[in-house]
């Protein structure tokens, strides 16, 4: 990885501490036309398993305020980039999503408001052809900038993704065929000033016993040809308001049903023929889903039931 600043040699540096490689791309650009920094991340031992990492050109990774969370960025990476579909999430509300097309770093709103935007886009992930997606636009006030070490993709990611899920748990984005953005508004509300940490939901251990299922079903089961996928996901705890031993506990109980499948360190899960036997229930949820976010006043306002 070749930049024309100072950090290029420590990012090297610390993702070949977590078996990591970057790998330079083609110069880009952010949403304002300034460039960024672009760069291929992947496993050191398949170098197919891979990830685009952009920078703003000006970032200073050899700052020490960046190290801790720089290393937490790639130590995850380096887990996650082993998921069969690294790009795919899973919901409360039921949804397989792939997360995409995310324009690092954050730039400032154009129209006039206060607030730093990025843009990306998710998509419904079943296994088949699927139009559906959503193009996202996730807005965050300059008050809750000050919580953030960089508006760079490192720091910000992880909370982004979960907004979007949260958002879209609430039923305030619609998958569609076509469409513009849809804002996902990231406020304070989702971060506790007082613990110094994120919190999306409130989940009990059925909640996350059941986020668990699905998310296997789908990812491992589905998606993945039940190769295992990681249970003890940072990125999962954070947005089930939950630690990674929760989540490692609750996929215990899912292995004792023989649902899943658990590696030595019960950290990833693999599908079991039982658990694809419930791909009606699965599949309804996804519908129910579907339903649940999709505006009922538009199929009022076609039918004619409108007050206007």
């Amino acid at each position: 990885m070749s930049t024309t600043t100072a950090p290029a040699a420590q990012l090297d540096a610390l993702a070949r501490a977590h078996g990591l490689t970057l790998s330079a791309t083609d110069p880009g650009a952010d949403f304002s036309g300034n460039p960024t920094v672009r760069a291929t991340m992947a496993l050191a031992s398949d170098p197919s398993r891979q990830q685009l990492l952009e920078l703003s050109d000006r970032f200073d990774a050899s700052n020490p305020k960046f190290t801790a969370e720089l290393n937490s960025f790639f130590e995850e990476a380096a887990q996650r980039l082993r998921n069969p579909r690294p790009d795919c999430y899973f919901t409360l509300l039921g949804l397989p999503l792939s997360f995409g097309q995310f324009a690092w770093p954050f730039h400032a709103s154009t129209s006039g408001s206060d607030t730093f935007i990025v843009h990306g886009q998710i998509n419904l992930e079943t296994g088949g052809e699927s139009a559906l997606h959503a193009k996202v636009s996730a807005s965050m006030t300059r008050t809750f900038a000050e919580v953030v070490a960089a508006l760079e993709q490192p720091f910000a990611e992880s909370f982004i993704y979960n907004a979007v899920r949260k958002t879209l748990d609430q039923g305030q984005l619609e998958l569609v065929k076509s469409g513009n953005r849809q804002p996902v508004p990231v406020t304070t509300r989702y971060y506790s000033m007082k613990q110094q940490r994120f919190i999306f939901n409130d989940t009990t251990e059925q909640q996350r016993a059941h986020f668990l299922a699905g998310k296997v079903y789908w990812l491992s089961g589905v998606l993945g040809n039940s190769a295992p996928v990681w249970i003890a996901d940072p990125r999962d705890a954070q947005y089930l308001d939950a630690t990674t031993a929760e989540l490692v506990k609750a996929a215990g109980a899912l292995a004792k049903e023989g649902l899943i499948s658990l590696s030595s360190d019960g950290g990833w899960a693999s599908a079991t023929a039982k658990l694809l036997e419930s791909r009606e229930r699965f599949e309804a949820e996804v519908q129910d889903g579907l339903k649940f976010i999709k505006p009922s006043f538009n199929e009022e306002m076609r039918a004619g039931h409108t007050n206007m």
